[in-house]
């Protein structure tokens, strides 16, 4: 059982930056893809971005030209999205999530291949 605990949302200016945190209190982390996944009011739950068991491979939605980063620290059982340049489109609750995997070089980017998630954050972005 994997349990996942997002925190860094808030309320930002467009043009600022936000860091979101997600803590696994399961063991193993290192054994999990884990990702980043963003829902919207009305819309349904989209990529963000993806990482590797061991952090060596990233996958990035295209409509964040670039703007937000992805990273994990295995030891410390944490995933991190750094969000730059935020934009009021941005505006979202933020869902962690991890995949089981048995493979190293792969990531995971469609909701259907995670098992867990957390509760989500909210990330408000104002114009």
């Amino acid at each position: 059982q994997v349990l996942l605990v997002e925190s860094g949302g808030g309320l930002v200016q467009a043009g600022g930056s936000l860091t979101l945190s997600c803590v696994s209190s399961g063991r193993h982390i290192d054994m999990y893809n884990m990702g980043w996944f963003r829902q919207a009011p009305g819309k349904d739950r989209e990529f963000v971005a993806a990482i590797s068991r061991t952090g060596a491979f990233k996958r990035y939605s295209d409509s964040l030209e670039g703007r937000f980063m992805i990273s994990r620290d295995n030891a410390k059982n944490t995933v991190t999205l750094q969000m730059n340049r935020l934009k009021p489109d941005d505006t979202a609750v933020y869902y962690c999530a991890a995949n089981f995997s048995p493979i190293y070089t792969t990531v995971a980017i469609t909701t259907q291949e995670y098992n867990y998630w957390g509760q989500g954050t909210q990330v408000t972005v104002s114009s």
